[in-house]
């Protein structure tokens, strides 16, 4: 397969670029750490991590004092006691926050709204206060469960232009300013090609698809949670639409393809199914958008008359081996040109 393009590499500074803090709740209700738990489950606090951005780390502060405050008893791993389990808190880039406590049960909702009232005038920036219930004893982040305590349920992620927003179980890209990169990218490409039609499969809160919005041209947003497409759904434009459904079974089932095919999937990448479907699809451009290069690269094979044409690295993880790369594909009449 012949090689692409490959544009200036992308990358932002190495510090202070998280937007999201996911922090393991340990100590005690007077004493609480937020960071990791040890391998025989103590907590470790990092609260002063470099990698978050300085109004996450100040806000940490004021969380772990809320925690006091409410007398919130961590989750002893060892002994199975104690409810708070996690602290999710997410930074806009205008720097309103939102705040997810994953607990055990509801025993400490009551404790928690009482409270708050305090939590937001002290954290003035914080608009959005959520409960995750994550009641299994297992290594799972957060359940299915979310109570949102305040008035204001999603919050605003304005970016390069765009006017997104984020529900307690949405996803957005950790690392604000190359999402903006990546978002600006596929706009570029989607601008030069000029096209009709867009499917933006795995449209996680609208991005990719936003990012793209023309007057005159249909997008259509596939994603599998609700909550994403619900946020989505409240800032799309006219001519955008989002399908809550799983994007291969969604793009199979539908009676014709669009002029260009975005794909933003989670690291195990699009599969066969998906692929097979694109390739023997009327879709003359694929912009695939991949958090690892091994299942970009099965995922190309099945793809043998779309060729990639240009391609941009963005460091999206620093001080890792990850990264993120985005690839424009275009199809060719004979595969074995």
């Amino acid at each position: 397969m012949p090689s692409p393009s490959w544009l200036t590499t992308i990358a932002g500074p190495d510090s202070g670029f998280r937007n999201k803090a996911k922090m393991a709740v340990g100590g005690t209700a007077t004493a609480p750490t937020l960071g990791i738990l040890d391998r025989a489950h103590r907590g470790i606090d990092l609260r002063d991590c470099g990698l978050h951005s300085p109004g996450l780390t100040s806000a940490l502060e004021l969380v772990a004092g809320f925690i006091t405050r409410a007398d919130l008893a961590p989750y002893d791993v060892a002994r199975r006691t104690g409810e708070l389990k996690h602290v999710l808190l997410t930074e806009s880039p205008d720097g309103e926050l939102m705040l997810r406590l994953v607990v055990r049960s509801t025993a400490d909702e009551s404790r928690i709204r009482k409270h708050l009232p305090w939590l937001l005038e002290t954290l003035p920036s914080l608009r959005v206060v959520s409960l995750n219930v994550q009641p299994s004893h297992a290594a799972v982040l957060e359940g299915e469960r979310e109570i949102v305590l305040t008035t204001q349920a999603a919050l605003p992620m304005r970016l390069a232009g765009l006017d997104l927003a984020l529900r307690p179980q949405g996803f957005f890209q950790t690392n604000t300013d190359v999402a903006a990169a990546l978002y600006a990218q596929s706009r570029d490409w989607a601008t030069a090609l000029d096209p009709a039609s867009i499917w933006d499969l795995y449209s996680g809160v609208g991005g990719f698809a936003l990012a793209c919005t023309a007057p005159g041209r249909t997008i259509t947003g596939v994603e599998l949670s609700s909550e994403a497409v619900a946020a989505a759904s409240a800032t799309a434009p006219a001519g955008a639409s989002f399908v809550a459904a799983d994007a291969t079974e969604w793009a199979l089932a539908q009676p014709t393809s669009p002029e260009l095919v975005i794909v933003n999937p989670p690291r195990r990448g699009i599969g066969p199914a998906l692929g097979g479907w694109l390739e023997a699809s009327d879709t003359a451009h694929v912009i695939y958008s991949s958090c690892n290069a091994a299942t970009l690269a099965d995922d190309l094979a099945t793809m043998p008359s779309l060729r990639p044409v240009e391609a941009r690295v963005l460091d999206m993880f620093p001080h890792t081996t990850h990264y993120e790369v985005i690839v424009l594909l275009s199809r060719r009449a004979n595969p074995h040109d």
